[in-house]
């Protein structure tokens, strides 16, 4: 049950800075926020959740930064958020074979967004889109109907969708990201990928007994420390939940790649699960295979 040291590690959320202030990735959803700590201390809107926040410091080269600490805990690929600057360029052109890209998209775009997803797919290969449904502004639930334009263009590009369920770390309401919201969309599209994000909690339970349900439903362990995974979770991957369950950290984000793989080994996964859970698992979803 140990983890493995020699498996070529795919993270399925990281971020590349662009500057030491990290603020601005925050910036789409901060009309949301109305409590004063939220809007005129923290530095990220969860912070009240995460302890000693990844310090980036100052560099000329954010991307090979990023790749240097990837290289400490052998990460072989990440999946970063594509937003077409030139920090993402710069490392689809300099690293192509270290960096896979998700785009955040907004159902509130309707047929413009839909027209933009197949753009970035067309010219630059994105292998995801992620939606962030108690970010959106205004809010959409998971199963709204501003949701399936996004949902049959996924399954049209055969890529995976990333979505954030559970009740969300900023001080915003949770109402849109109810993991109940997901038996009608896997229902309605069973072709679509769909990745959970964030951590499903408190409806963990029923997260699984959805992805029970749905062959198409996948669990991403983001944004929580692995002390932190829910044991509802870990016994799934144990049983019968071995190809559902994917590595995802949330470095820089939140968490350090110190922390994260300081408490990886003490996850009780069997030795059959490792290898699905930090690789093999990201390379059938998102296509890296091919």
């Amino acid at each position: 049950m140990a983890m493995p040291t020699d498996i070529r590690v795919i993270d399925c959320m990281l971020g590349i800075p662009e500057a030491e202030d990290r603020s601005a990735w925050f910036e789409f959803f901060r009309p949301l926020l109305k409590d004063a700590q939220s809007v005129e201390q923290f530095k990220m809107p969860a912070q009240y959740m995460f302890k000693d926040i990844p310090q980036t410091g100052k560099t000329d080269d954010f991307v090979a930064w990023t790749v240097d600490q990837m290289d400490r805990f052998n990460i072989e690929k990440a999946l970063v958020g594509w937003n077409g600057n030139a920090t993402s360029l710069r490392a689809k052109e300099r690293y192509p074979d270290r960096f896979f890209f998700d785009m955040p998209v907004d159902p509130n775009g309707g047929m413009a967004e839909v027209r933009r997803i197949k753009q970035a797919h067309a010219e630059h290969g994105i292998k995801a889109i992620s939606v962030f449904p108690a970010g959106t502004l205004p809010q959409v639930a998971i199963n709204h109907k501003y949701m399936f334009p996004l949902y049959a263009c996924a399954v049209e590009l055969d890529i995976p969708i990333l979505l954030n369920v559970g009740i969300p770390g900023p001080r915003i309401p949770m109402e849109t990201q109810r993991v109940e919201h997901l038996d009608e969309v896997c229902w309605f599209f069973p072709d679509l990928k769909v990745v959970m994000r964030h951590g499903a909690e408190p409806w963990e339970a029923l997260a699984v007994k959805l992805m029970l349900k749905w062959p198409n439903l996948y669990y991403s362990t983001s944004a929580f420390a692995p002390k932190h995974y829910p044991k509802a979770i870990i016994d799934y991957a144990n049983t019968r939940g071995a190809d559902k369950v994917i590595y995802a950290g949330y470095f820089p984000m939140g968490l350090s790649l110190d922390r994260i793989f300081g408490d990886m080994p003490n996850v009780p996964f069997k030795d059959e699960v490792w290898p699905k859970f930090l690789r093999d698992n990201a390379l059938k979803v998102f296509g890296l295979e091919k």
